[in-house]
């Protein structure tokens, strides 16, 4: 799989954020606590070199609590500040204004020293489309001032919103980079509605989600979809095939059928990824961090 997925508007989106950078003072990445790696634009760190840097793990209440502690040591041993958050919910949203505070303090100090008292901290949001930066900006504001939505492309412009008196965001367009050469980073992003579904066959989609399952969260497969025990692989049986019975079984479970009574496997495969997305099979994380 080589996705190729790098609209116009993403060519001006990263000539904006270069553009931009000189008006800010730290950068708010947002990432997906359930895939870390794959929701990181690598462009982000070249672009952005240089300023401070908060990494936002959004979506943490999806994600394996102990692998959310992993990720943020690893971010941290990096140098750069770590929050995690449920946008949706509010959760973690409440600490944000302290620690960019905490990061920016001596710049903050010296701006009291020039007589600058009361400048308020301005702050880039950058991320991939569909990670959660509008709706993180909303509940940091308390108030709808940037467009959200589930799909991904929703914000096309760059807008600031005023947070209070010591805090200005920046919110960008998400970014991608050019083509997905790991085949595994694209299926994430996929799995997790980073990138459009129709760029990728659902069904297909359905069969490798299946075999992730089975082999690293099986009890997801037992517990949400009555499956009695899962199916181990059959010789050298490979992901889609194996993903394939898997789908079949579950269907077969919740009573999906088209007519000549095969199971409906494309409509299995649709109810996995929306059941996935919506955090309803679980806490779980799809990338281990490497020391």
């Amino acid at each position: 799989m080589n996705i190729q997925w790098y609209p116009g508007h993403m060519t001006k989106t990263r000539r904006q954020i270069e553009a931009d950078l000189k008006n800010v003072d730290i950068v708010v990445e947002i990432i997906d606590a359930r895939i870390p790696v794959s929701s990181r634009n690598p462009d982000i760190d070249s672009i952005c070199a240089g300023k401070p840097r908060l990494i936002v793990l959004n979506r943490a209440d999806q994600a394996d609590p102990a692998r959310n502690k992993q990720w943020a040591a690893l971010f941290r041993s990096q140098g750069h500040a770590v929050l995690e958050t449920d946008a949706k919910t509010g959760s973690g949203v409440n600490q944000f204004s302290a620690i960019i505070q905490n990061v920016l303090k001596d710049q903050i100090a010296k701006w009291r020293e020039k007589g600058q008292v009361g400048r308020p901290v301005r702050a880039m949001v950058v991320g991939v489309p569909n990670v959660g930066k509008s709706t993180f900006i909303n509940k940091v504001a308390r108030k709808k001032s940037a467009k959200a939505g589930d799909r991904p492309g929703v914000t096309r412009g760059k807008q600031w919103v005023n947070v209070d008196q010591s805090l200005d965001l920046l919110d960008t367009p998400g970014i991608l980079w050019p083509k997905f050469d790991d085949q595994t980073i694209g299926m994430n992003l996929a799995f997790t509605g980073a990138v459009k579904d129709d760029i990728m066959d659902v069904e297909t989609l359905g069969c490798h989600m299946m075999a992730l399952l089975a082999e690293r969260y099986p009890k997801v497969l037992t517990d949400s979809y009555k499956l009695p025990e899962v199916p181990a692989r059959e010789g050298e049986e490979n992901d889609i095939a194996y993903g394939y019975r898997l789908l079949q079984a579950c269907a077969q479970k919740r009573g999906m059928r088209i007519s000549g009574g095969e199971f409906d496997t494309e409509r299995m495969s649709r109810v996995l990824l929306d059941e996935y997305r919506a955090g309803k099979l679980g806490r779980f994380t799809l990338e281990i961090p490497q020391a």
